[in-house]
Protein backbone atom coordinates (compact mmCIF):
# COMPACT_ATOMS: atom_id res chain seq x y z
CA UNK A 1 0.00 0.00 0.00
CA UNK A 2 1.32 3.43 -0.88
CA UNK A 3 2.36 5.63 2.04
CA UNK A 4 -0.01 8.31 0.78
CA UNK A 5 -2.94 6.12 1.83
CA UNK A 6 -2.03 6.57 5.51
CA UNK A 7 -3.92 9.69 6.55
CA UNK A 8 -3.99 10.88 10.14
CA UNK A 9 -3.28 13.73 12.50
CA UNK A 10 0.34 13.72 11.36
CA UNK A 11 0.77 15.05 7.83
CA UNK A 12 3.77 12.78 7.49
CA UNK A 13 1.50 9.74 7.55
CA UNK A 14 0.77 10.72 3.97
CA UNK A 15 4.36 11.48 3.00
CA UNK A 16 6.53 8.79 4.56
CA UNK A 17 5.96 6.11 1.94
CA UNK A 18 6.74 8.48 -0.90
CA UNK A 19 9.63 10.19 0.90
CA UNK A 20 11.47 7.14 2.09
CA UNK A 21 10.09 4.15 0.20
CA UNK A 22 7.63 1.45 1.19
CA UNK A 23 8.24 0.50 4.83
CA UNK A 24 9.99 -2.84 5.40
CA UNK A 25 8.06 -3.36 8.66
CA UNK A 26 11.12 -4.92 10.24
CA UNK A 27 13.26 -3.94 13.17
CA UNK A 28 10.41 -2.69 15.34
CA UNK A 29 9.98 -5.93 17.26
CA UNK A 30 13.71 -6.18 17.78
CA UNK A 31 13.72 -2.78 19.40
CA UNK A 32 10.66 -3.57 21.50
CA UNK A 33 12.55 -6.54 22.91
CA UNK A 34 14.85 -4.05 24.62
CA UNK A 35 11.98 -2.77 26.80
CA UNK A 36 11.89 -3.86 30.46
CA UNK A 37 9.93 -7.04 31.03
CA UNK A 38 8.38 -7.29 34.49
CA UNK A 39 5.26 -9.20 35.52
CA UNK A 40 2.14 -7.16 34.89
CA UNK A 41 4.01 -4.39 33.09
CA UNK A 42 2.65 -2.74 29.96
CA UNK A 43 4.15 -0.63 27.23
CA UNK A 44 2.50 2.42 28.79
CA UNK A 45 4.59 1.91 31.94
CA UNK A 46 7.82 2.59 30.06
CA UNK A 47 8.94 6.21 30.62
CA UNK A 48 8.64 8.48 27.60
CA UNK A 49 12.32 9.44 27.65
CA UNK A 50 13.30 5.76 27.43
CA UNK A 51 10.93 5.17 24.53
CA UNK A 52 12.25 8.25 22.73
CA UNK A 53 15.81 6.89 22.87
CA UNK A 54 14.67 3.47 21.62
CA UNK A 55 12.39 4.72 18.87
CA UNK A 56 14.99 7.23 17.64
CA UNK A 57 16.99 4.27 16.35
CA UNK A 58 14.22 3.20 13.95
CA UNK A 59 13.78 4.34 10.34
CA UNK A 60 11.44 7.28 9.93
CA UNK A 61 8.97 5.33 7.79
CA UNK A 62 8.55 2.68 10.49
CA UNK A 63 7.94 5.38 13.07
CA UNK A 64 5.23 7.08 11.05
CA UNK A 65 3.55 4.08 9.46
CA UNK A 66 3.95 1.43 12.16
CA UNK A 67 4.86 2.79 15.58
CA UNK A 68 2.10 5.41 15.65
CA UNK A 69 -0.42 2.56 15.48
CA UNK A 70 0.89 0.63 18.51
CA UNK A 71 -0.75 2.69 21.28
CA UNK A 72 -1.55 6.26 22.28
CA UNK A 73 1.75 6.67 24.12
CA UNK A 74 3.76 5.74 21.03
CA UNK A 75 1.56 7.89 18.81
CA UNK A 76 2.11 10.91 21.03
CA UNK A 77 5.86 10.34 21.03
CA UNK A 78 6.03 9.99 17.24
CA UNK A 79 3.91 13.11 16.82
CA UNK A 80 5.97 15.05 19.37
CA UNK A 81 9.13 17.10 19.02
CA UNK A 82 11.61 15.25 21.26
CA UNK A 83 11.90 12.15 19.07
CA UNK A 84 12.51 14.12 15.88
CA UNK A 85 14.92 16.49 17.57
CA UNK A 86 16.96 13.46 18.62
CA UNK A 87 16.83 11.98 15.10
CA UNK A 88 17.91 15.34 13.67
CA UNK A 89 20.84 15.39 16.10
CA UNK A 90 21.81 11.85 15.03
CA UNK A 91 21.90 13.00 11.40
CA UNK A 92 23.75 16.24 12.17
CA UNK A 93 20.67 18.36 11.41
CA UNK A 94 21.14 20.59 14.44
CA UNK A 95 20.30 23.92 12.86
CA UNK A 96 16.67 24.75 13.61
CA UNK A 97 15.17 26.63 10.64
CA UNK A 98 11.55 25.94 11.60
CA UNK A 99 9.43 25.27 14.65
CA UNK A 100 8.84 21.66 13.60
CA UNK A 101 11.71 19.19 14.05
CA UNK A 102 9.82 16.58 12.04
CA UNK A 103 9.71 18.97 9.09
CA UNK A 104 13.45 19.56 9.41
CA UNK A 105 14.15 15.83 9.46
CA UNK A 106 11.97 14.81 6.53
CA UNK A 107 12.98 17.70 4.27
CA UNK A 108 16.71 17.42 4.96
CA UNK A 109 16.68 13.66 4.43
CA UNK A 110 14.87 14.18 1.16
CA UNK A 111 16.81 17.24 -0.01
CA UNK A 112 17.95 16.99 -3.62
CA UNK A 113 18.14 19.08 -6.76
CA UNK A 114 14.79 18.77 -8.53
CA UNK A 115 16.29 20.10 -11.78
CA UNK A 116 17.48 17.14 -13.82
CA UNK A 117 20.54 17.43 -16.06
CA UNK A 118 21.34 20.99 -14.95
CA UNK A 119 24.79 21.12 -16.55
CA UNK A 120 24.22 19.51 -19.94
CA UNK A 121 25.95 16.22 -19.17
CA UNK A 122 23.01 14.42 -20.81
CA UNK A 123 22.53 16.82 -23.68
CA UNK A 124 19.04 18.31 -23.61
CA UNK A 125 17.44 15.37 -21.80
CA UNK A 126 14.66 16.49 -19.40
CA UNK A 127 14.53 20.03 -20.84
CA UNK A 128 11.29 21.10 -22.54
CA UNK A 129 9.92 24.07 -24.47
CA UNK A 130 13.34 24.58 -25.99
CA UNK A 131 13.52 27.78 -28.00
CA UNK A 132 16.44 27.65 -30.43
CA UNK A 133 16.62 31.01 -32.15
CA UNK A 134 19.72 32.16 -34.00
CA UNK A 135 22.01 29.14 -34.04
CA UNK A 136 20.19 27.71 -31.01
CA UNK A 137 21.61 26.33 -27.80
CA UNK A 138 25.03 24.69 -27.73
CA UNK A 139 26.67 22.62 -24.99
CA UNK A 140 30.31 23.47 -24.31
CA UNK A 141 33.08 22.38 -21.97
CA UNK A 142 34.20 24.69 -19.19
CA UNK A 143 35.85 27.16 -19.15
CA UNK A 144 35.06 27.67 -22.86
CA UNK A 145 36.45 30.36 -25.13
CA UNK A 146 36.84 33.69 -23.33
CA UNK A 147 35.36 32.20 -20.17
CA UNK A 148 36.30 31.29 -16.62
CA UNK A 149 36.23 28.06 -14.64
CA UNK A 150 33.17 27.42 -12.50
CA UNK A 151 33.70 28.46 -8.85
CA UNK A 152 32.99 24.99 -7.43
CA UNK A 153 34.23 21.55 -8.44
CA UNK A 154 32.13 19.05 -10.32
CA UNK A 155 30.63 21.31 -12.99
CA UNK A 156 32.16 20.48 -16.37
CA UNK A 157 29.74 21.84 -18.97
CA UNK A 158 27.33 24.68 -19.65
CA UNK A 159 24.65 25.68 -22.15
CA UNK A 160 25.56 28.56 -24.48
CA UNK A 161 22.93 30.69 -26.24
CA UNK A 162 23.13 32.38 -29.61
CA UNK A 163 22.50 35.75 -31.31
CA UNK A 164 18.72 35.54 -30.92
CA UNK A 165 16.67 34.55 -27.90
CA UNK A 166 17.14 30.98 -26.64
CA UNK A 167 15.25 29.51 -23.69
CA UNK A 168 14.49 26.14 -22.09
CA UNK A 169 12.37 24.93 -19.20
CA UNK A 170 11.58 22.04 -16.88
CA UNK A 171 8.29 21.16 -15.18
CA UNK A 172 8.69 19.61 -11.73
CA UNK A 173 5.89 17.38 -10.42
CA UNK A 174 6.14 17.73 -6.63
CA UNK A 175 3.99 14.70 -5.80
CA UNK A 176 6.05 12.54 -8.15
CA UNK A 177 9.21 13.81 -6.46
CA UNK A 178 7.89 12.79 -3.03
CA UNK A 179 6.44 16.05 -1.70
CA UNK A 180 2.85 15.17 -0.83
CA UNK A 181 -0.12 17.50 -0.71
CA UNK A 182 -0.30 17.70 3.09
CA UNK A 183 3.34 18.74 3.40
CA UNK A 184 3.10 21.42 0.72
CA UNK A 185 -0.24 22.77 1.97
CA UNK A 186 0.30 22.72 5.73
CA UNK A 187 4.04 23.22 6.21
CA UNK A 188 4.64 25.17 2.99
CA UNK A 189 8.41 24.54 3.06
CA UNK A 190 10.74 27.02 1.42
CA UNK A 191 11.38 26.51 -2.29
CA UNK A 192 14.91 27.64 -3.07
CA UNK A 193 15.93 28.58 -6.61
CA UNK A 194 19.51 28.99 -7.83
CA UNK A 195 20.86 29.59 -11.31
CA UNK A 196 24.31 30.42 -12.61
CA UNK A 197 24.99 32.54 -15.69
CA UNK A 198 27.98 34.14 -17.38
CA UNK A 199 28.98 36.12 -20.45
CA UNK A 200 31.99 35.64 -22.64
CA UNK A 201 34.65 38.24 -21.90
CA UNK A 202 34.53 39.42 -25.53
CA UNK A 203 30.74 39.72 -25.95
CA UNK A 204 27.95 41.18 -23.87
CA UNK A 205 24.76 39.20 -23.27
CA UNK A 206 21.21 39.23 -21.94
CA UNK A 207 19.81 36.78 -19.37
CA UNK A 208 16.42 36.14 -17.76
CA UNK A 209 15.04 33.66 -15.21
CA UNK A 210 11.37 32.89 -14.56
CA UNK A 211 10.11 30.36 -11.98
CA UNK A 212 6.40 29.70 -11.45
CA UNK A 213 4.57 27.79 -8.73
CA UNK A 214 1.59 26.02 -10.28
CA UNK A 215 -1.63 24.42 -9.03
CA UNK A 216 -2.78 20.89 -9.87
CA UNK A 217 -4.37 22.33 -13.03
CA UNK A 218 -1.09 24.15 -13.76
CA UNK A 219 -2.49 27.61 -13.15
CA UNK A 220 0.14 30.10 -11.97
CA UNK A 221 -0.20 30.72 -8.22
CA UNK A 222 2.86 32.92 -7.87
CA UNK A 223 6.04 33.52 -9.80
CA UNK A 224 9.48 35.03 -9.63
CA UNK A 225 10.70 36.73 -12.78
CA UNK A 226 14.01 38.50 -12.90
CA UNK A 227 14.52 41.60 -14.93
CA UNK A 228 16.38 41.06 -18.17
CA UNK A 229 19.93 41.23 -16.90
CA UNK A 230 22.49 42.80 -19.22
CA UNK A 231 26.17 41.97 -18.96
CA UNK A 232 28.26 44.45 -20.95
CA UNK A 233 31.00 43.52 -23.37
CA UNK A 234 34.58 43.25 -22.11
CA UNK A 235 33.84 41.81 -18.67
CA UNK A 236 35.99 39.09 -17.09
CA UNK A 237 33.67 36.22 -18.11
CA UNK A 238 33.10 35.21 -14.48
CA UNK A 239 30.08 33.29 -13.23
CA UNK A 240 27.16 35.00 -11.46
CA UNK A 241 24.58 33.38 -9.19
CA UNK A 242 20.92 34.38 -9.11
CA UNK A 243 18.88 33.11 -6.15
CA UNK A 244 15.31 33.38 -4.96
CA UNK A 245 13.36 31.67 -2.16
CA UNK A 246 9.59 31.19 -2.18
CA UNK A 247 7.87 31.15 1.22
CA UNK A 248 4.33 31.63 2.49
CA UNK A 249 2.95 30.86 -0.96
CA UNK A 250 -0.31 29.34 0.27
CA UNK A 251 -1.82 25.86 -0.17
CA UNK A 252 -2.25 24.20 -3.54
CA UNK A 253 1.24 24.21 -5.08
CA UNK A 254 1.72 20.97 -7.04
CA UNK A 255 4.18 21.85 -9.84
CA UNK A 256 7.15 24.15 -10.37
CA UNK A 257 8.06 25.49 -13.79
CA UNK A 258 11.68 26.63 -14.17
CA UNK A 259 12.61 28.59 -17.29
CA UNK A 260 15.70 30.56 -18.21
CA UNK A 261 17.23 31.96 -21.36
CA UNK A 262 19.08 34.73 -23.10
CA UNK A 263 21.16 35.76 -26.08
CA UNK A 264 24.21 37.79 -26.99
CA UNK A 265 24.18 41.58 -27.14
CA UNK A 266 26.37 41.92 -30.23
CA UNK A 267 24.42 39.78 -32.73
CA UNK A 268 27.39 37.64 -33.76
CA UNK A 269 26.76 34.31 -35.48
CA UNK A 270 27.57 31.34 -33.29
CA UNK A 271 27.30 31.00 -29.51
CA UNK A 272 28.34 34.30 -28.00
CA UNK A 273 25.25 34.65 -25.78
CA UNK A 274 24.65 33.97 -22.11
CA UNK A 275 26.00 30.75 -20.63
CA UNK A 276 23.94 28.90 -18.00
CA UNK A 277 24.67 25.88 -15.82
CA UNK A 278 24.20 24.25 -12.41
CA UNK A 279 20.56 25.32 -12.10
CA UNK A 280 18.82 24.03 -8.98
CA UNK A 281 15.43 23.87 -7.26
CA UNK A 282 15.40 22.48 -3.72
CA UNK A 283 12.74 22.12 -1.02
CA UNK A 284 14.11 23.14 2.37
CA UNK A 285 12.74 23.73 5.91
Amino acid sequence: MCGCCFRGSSIYSGCAGVFLGAPPFIGVLGSISCLPKTPGSSMESVPDDVLVRILAGLPAEELVLVCRLVCNQWKNIVDGADLWQMKCHQEGFDEMETGNWKTVYFLKKRKKNLIKNPCGEEGFEFWDEIQNEGDGWNIEELPGDCGMEFPTEGVQKYYASSFEWCSKSQLIDLLQEGYCEELMDVEQPHIMINDWYAARSDAGCLYELCVQLLSDTRDVMTEYKSEIITIPQDTDGGWNQLSHTFSGYGPGVRFIRFQHGGQDAVYWKGWFGVRVTNSSVTIVP
